[in-house]
């Protein structure tokens, strides 16, 4: 059974996130790279991954913050190259090679969120890379970030080829008949957009649970809580390699401040223990970690600093 949603963590509307790549596009302090078109490639155990760029998203200071003090918010914000309102976020998408397959984890917003993402498409054809190749395409979780390059503009299949694997929990908590009236109504947008997509793949869609194989070497790990049915990707090599989706959604503020919550977490309680938990284990297991939303390309390990830990970026 799904735990309570916190529906205070989804109290700013689709319009204010809709306007807020705009609002900081204006702003001098945006990202390096915030447009990043560069494809960062290394290889791990039998796999050749590569992190592609879906552009960058911006971030209310409430959401990425919500247990900062005034204090506390605005150097952090600034660090990540935002200002008093909010802070952009990148959006670094894998593509994996392995054997015969050809695998995206998670495949950006298309034109279903802010306008300075969607990127995806364009920079796998610079990266040499025909859409209609990709074999597979696994979602973390349904927020529009993340599977929202189902569709085109046309309606049809951006990747066309491609079988799709998400969690069954993640499809039972979306596609509930009865999900208007037994969740928040601040959810309800985010259930819309996750029922488009996922059922625009029901023909060639795999509900997988935690411990499945993917394809040999790449198993399902159970992260909830940002979503009830959030899963991250374990690949097998050397320590590990942990595609974590937004199990932990900035490299900087989580990895610091492990005891903070995130504001669009569905189960705030959840997915804070879900974090704490992975982000130690990490650090334990000298496990390489790349992070949806951590600075680009997203790629290192968790050490510790004390009660928290610091992000060091793989050489």
């Amino acid at each position: 059974m799904n735990r309570p949603v916190d529906s205070s963590a989804f109290a700013l509307t689709r319009r204010q996130l809709l306007s807020g790549g705009a609002a900081l596009a204006a702003n001098s302090l945006l990202p390096k790279g915030a447009f990043a078109v560069e494809a960062h490639r290394f290889d791990h155990g039998s796999f050749d991954v590569t992190v592609l760029s879906d552009g960058f998203l911006t971030l209310p200071a409430e959401v990425l913050l919500p247990d900062a003090t005034a204090e506390e918010r605005l150097p952090i914000l600034k660090r990540l190259g935002g200002d008093a309102a909010g802070a952009p976020v990148q959006v670094n998408i894998p593509l994996i090679r392995t054997g015969d397959e050809l695998i995206l984890v998670d495949i950006g917003s298309g034109t279903s969120f802010q306008d300075s993402a969607g990127r995806l498409a364009e920079n796998l054809r610079a990266a040499g890379v025909d859409p209609a190749a990709i074999t597979k395409v696994v979602f973390t979780h349904a927020h529009p970030d993340h599977s929202g390059a189902t569709l085109g503009p046309d309606g049809k299949l951006l990747y066309p080829n491609a079988d799709y694997v998400v969690s069954a929990a993640e499809w039972e908590f979306w596609t509930d008949r009865d999900f208007e009236k037994s969740q928040p109504e601040a959810l309800h947008g985010f259930a819309r957009g996750a029922r488009r997509d996922l059922l625009a793949v029901r023909d060639r869609l795999r509900l997988v649970k935690p411990g499945d194989e993917v394809v040999p070497g790449m198993t399902v790990l159970n992260t909830p809580g940002h979503t009830p049915g959030h899963i991250s990707l374990h690949l097998d090599g050397g320590d590990g390699l942990i595609v974590t989706g937004d199990a932990a959604t900035s490299n900087v503020i989580f990895f610091e401040n492990p005891d903070w919550h995130f504001g669009f977490d569905t189960q705030a309680e959840t997915a804070l223990a879900t974090r704490k938990a992975l982000i130690a284990e990490a650090a334990t297991r000298k496990t390489k970690l790349l992070g949806y939303h951590w600075a680009y390309p997203g790629v290192g390990f968790a050490e510790r600093k004390g009660a928290a830990y610091r992000f060091v970026p793989a050489s």
